[in-house]
C-alpha cells in the first residue's frame, strides 16, 4: 500500500487561519476536500529532535547523539492525531 499526501483541506493553499476555506468562505476539517483544491507549494519540514515527542525523553532511540535539527527514523510526531 502506498502512502501519499491527501487532496485535503490540510495541505491546501486556500487554507486560511482559523481553518476557513478562502473559496468558500466555511470552516473545513482535515477530512474535507473540493473540486477548488489547490496544493501548497510547500510543505513544512520540521521533522528534527526538536519536533519529536521522544526528545529527551527514556523512549528516545539516540539519546546520546539527539540535538536540535537533527533527524532520524524513529521520530514521531509531538501532535499526532488518527
Amino acid at each position: 500500500m502506498s502512502i501519499r499526501f491527501g487532496n485535503s483541506c490540510v495541505n491546501c493553499d486556500n487554507l486560511v487561519e482559523g481553518n476557513t476555506c478562502k473559496v468558500h468562505g466555511v470552516k473545513v476539517g482535515n477530512s474535507y476536500t473540493c473540486d477548488s483544491f489547490e496544493m501548497k507549494a510547500a510543505l513544512k519540514d520540521e521533522t528534527n529532535c526538536v519536533t519529536c515527542v521522544k526528545f529527551e525523553s527514556s523512549d528516545c532511540a539516540n539519546p546520546q547523539k539527539a540535538a536540535p535539527g537533527m533527524s532520524c527514523s524513529h521520530w514521531a510526531p509531538q501532535n499526532a492525531t488518527a
